[in-house]
């Protein structure tokens, strides 16, 4: 749009993530520069310029805004730690440092959380506030987020337990970080993993979102950081039970379990 057209020089320009080669790219830039082309082409460049200013502006509007609420951090509070999965910006994130103004606010650091980012932290303060007395229980939470069955009866009899639609913000946000961890080698993503393989991929997300906010009640409301140790043990006491289980049936059809040895 500046008048440069040599193609050996706007293909220094290139991405680092293009792989074609420079050669390909070249040929590709070498043409007929039509007036009405590069009309169209200078109105969408000045319309993307346009909306990142907007959505800068918005951004520091955010930003303003969020310092009129009160810390929830005591005096002694410790230093926010690193991020434990650091990550390149998104072209969705915040232009500023929204996970230390949620820490904040809130008091403890939901980004601890596996797949639990900044944006879905800041849907929840959006949408539930800071002021969580208003559910009585994390029942009522979980029930208000639509993450609990929905029992259809007549005559006594269940007809259909799933869970209510809706256009909850909460229970879309939680969806998606549920999905996300698909490849979490964290206590979470295999508790992920293993609702997908007993009750299916649909029901498994919403046994995982449901999980998730569980636990971020219960981080907002009584203040304790994120231990992924108690699910470790969690896990360990379920391996246990599952090991008596096995033993118990291998006696009953006459076998013992043996364990593996363990090579080096």
């Amino acid at each position: 749009m500046a008048g440069e057209r040599n193609p050996a020089v706007l293909a220094q320009l290139r991405h680092a993530r293009v792989q074609a080669s420079e050669e390909v790219v070249v040929k590709s830039l070498v043409g007929d520069y039509r007036r009405e082309h590069l009309f169209t082409l200078g109105q969408s460049l000045e319309a993307y310029r346009y909306y990142q200013t907007l959505i800068t502006t918005c951004d520091q509007e955010i930003e303003e805004q969020l310092q009129n609420f009160d810390s929830q951090l005591p005096s002694d509070a410790p230093q926010l730690p690193p991020e434990r999965y650091p990550h390149r910006p998104r072209k969705n994130e915040f232009r500023f440092d929204m996970r230390s103004e949620l820490y904040r606010i809130w008091g403890v650091d939901l980004t601890a959380v596996p797949s639990i980012n900044a944006l879905t932290a800041y849907t929840l303060l959006a949408e539930v506030g800071t002021d969580w007395s208003k559910f009585r229980n994390i029942h009522a939470f979980a029930s208000w987020a639509c993450f609990c069955p929905h029992n259809k009866k007549s005559g006594g009899k269940v007809l259909s337990a799933k869970t209510r639609r809706s256009a909850n913000r909460v229970n879309r946000a939680l969806r998606l970080a549920a999905q996300a961890l698909e490849r979490s080698t964290s206590c979470l993503g295999i508790f992920y993993r293993k609702m997908c393989a007993r009750l299916g991929r649909p029901a498994g997300i919403t046994a995982t979102a449901h999980k998730l906010a569980r636990i971020i009640f219960h981080m907002v409301t009584t203040g304790p950081a994120y231990d992924q140790s108690r699910f470790a043990a969690e896990e360990q006491r379920q391996r246990k039970h599952l090991e008596s289980s096995l033993r118990r049936k291998a006696a009953k059809l006459g076998y013992q379990l043996t364990p593996l040895t363990q090579t080096a």
